[in-house]
């Protein structure tokens, strides 16, 4: 499996505190109330490209294959609770990754074929979807406002005060 060590370009000190986490989108379970059969890429056939189902080797023998890196840090800097808050926040994103990337993969067949911008577009109209069930959920009390990559941000929950750190400086330790 090719894998891309420092693609994104983080420094010394963060790549000798980081923590790699391995993603499987077959093999690893969700949460149960999150699970759903067709999402469950060991059962998925795309109709359009005939990929799937995923096997127990598939990283080994399936080409071409993804990689996707993501850099996640979380301070909670609390005596008595950082430890519990940050392992709890770096599992329900880890859950969060584990499920968008099944997804990503059993919805092969509604965007497969399609251009960069017919892409975004999707991607655009999904997100504001989610946005929408969120708030209709009463998930959220904030604005219907969606997040895009330009404008996500990590929150610093060391102080009292918590503070946005720019999308570039979210390594994991």
């Amino acid at each position: 499996m090719f894998m891309l060590l420092q693609c994104l370009n983080l420094p010394a000190e963060i790549l000798l505190e980081r923590e790699v986490d391995h993603i499987d989108i077959a093999q690893d379970c969700l949460p149960v109330h999150k699970y759903k059969e067709s999402e469950d890429c060991t059962k998925y056939k795309s109709a359009k490209t005939g990929r799937g189902p995923l096997g127990p080797q598939w990283k080994e023998i399936t080409h071409p294959i993804m990689c996707s890196y993501k850099v996640v840090i979380v301070r909670f800097e609390v005596w008595g609770f950082q430890t519990r808050v940050e392992a709890f926040v770096h599992s329900c994103i880890r859950d969060i990754l584990l499920l968008g990337h099944k997804q990503a993969f059993t919805w092969l067949d509604e965007w497969h074929g399609m251009s960069l911008e017919e892409l975004r577009e999707y991607e655009k109209n999904i997100q504001a979807q989610t946005n929408q069930k969120v708030l209709s959920d009463g998930y959220c009390t904030g604005s219907a406002e969606a997040a895009t990559p330009e404008s996500t941000s990590v929150i610093d929950l060391s102080n009292s005060s918590a503070s946005r750190l720019p999308a570039a400086e979210k390594p994991k330790p």
